[in-house]
C-alpha cells in the first residue's frame, strides 16, 4: 500500500512540474518599422549645370527599405537653397520625373524616399542648376551656401569665423558683401567686395546674431543669400 501511495505522489509531482514548466511562449513585441534609406545619387540635372532647356527629366538613384515596404519618392524643386518655399513638389513611384520650369532661373532640387507606412528617409544632397534663356549672356550667381556656424546653433567664445560657399554657372569670379547684425534682417555691412569665403567676427555673450551674404560677379549679376542666425553662450 505504501508503494502505491509513493507512486501516486510521484506521478502527481511529475504532472505538476510538467504544467509549471510548460505553457505558451510569450509573444514577441512587434518589429518596429524602419524608414527607407537616403537617396544617395542625384543623376540629372547635375550640380551647377547650365541647362540648354527648361523642360528637364529629373533622375536619381533608387532607395531601399529594410522592411521590404514599397517606396515612393518626394521630388522638391525650389528657387532658394533652404527650401523655405517650394515651387514644385511631386510624389512619384519611380526614379524619374519630367518637369517644365521657368526659363532663365536658378533652381535647387532634392529627393527623399517614403515607404507605404508613411516613414521617410533623409533628404538627398541638394543640387543647383540654371535653366537657359534665349540670348542670355550672363547668369546671376547661385545663392550662397552656409558652412559655419551651424544655422541656429550655439557658439562658445568671443569670436568665430563666418564661412560660406558660392558658385557661378558662367565661372565668373565672385566677390562678397557680408552683412552681420543683432537685428533681423541684418543691415550692417561689415565687409564689402571681399574675395575670401570666410570672415572673422567678434561676439558678445548671450546674443543672437543674424548674417547674410551677397554674391556678385564681374558682370553686374548678384544673388542675395538667405538670412542665417546663431546664438552665443
Amino acid at each position: 500500500m505504501k508503494k502505491i501511495n509513493i507512486l501516486i505522489i510521484t506521478g502527481v509531482l511529475l504532472i505538476s512540474c510538467s504544467k509549471s514548466g510548460g505553457g505558451d511562449e510569450p509573444t514577441p513585441p512587434p518589429t518596429e518599422n524602419q524608414a527607407p534609406s537616403k537617396v544617395e545619387t542625384l543623376t540629372f540635372p547635375t550640380d551647377n549645370l547650365l541647362c540648354t532647356t527648361n523642360v528637364l527629366d529629373f533622375e536619381w538613384s533608387a532607395a531601399s527599405d529594410p522592411d521590404g515596404d514599397s517606396i515612393s519618392y518626394l521630388l522638391e524643386i525650389s528657387k532658394n537653397n533652404l527650401f523655405t518655399t517650394t515651387e514644385e513638389s511631386f510624389e512619384v513611384s519611380g526614379t524619374t520625373k519630367n518637369v517644365t520650369l521657368e526659363k532663365e532661373t536658378a533652381y535647387y532640387w532634392r529627393v527623399k524616399a517614403m515607404d507605404s507606412k508613411n516613414l521617410s528617409g533623409d533628404y538627398s544632397t541638394t543640387y543647383q542648376f540654371y535653366t537657359e534663356g534665349i540670348g542670355e549672356t550672363n547668369h546671376v550667381p547661385f545663392s550662397p551656401k552656409i558652412i559655419a556656424p551651424e544655422i541656429d546653433g550655439n557658439v562658445t567664445g568671443m569670436a568665430t569665423k563666418l564661412q560660406w560657399d558660392a558658385s557661378d554657372v558662367d565661372n565668373d569670379p565672385l566677390v562678397y558683401d557680408v552683412y552681420f547684425d543683432t537685428t533681423n534682417p541684418p543691415t550692417t555691412l561689415i565687409s564689402e567686395n571681399q574675395s575670401e569665403k570666410s570672415l572673422d567676427v567678434t561676439l558678445t555673450t548671450s546674443t543672437t546674431y543674424y548674417w547674410k551674404i551677397v554674391s556678385k560677379d564681374n558682370k553686374g549679376g548678384q544673388s542675395i543669400g538667405q538670412i542665417w542666425s546663431f546664438n552665443t553662450n
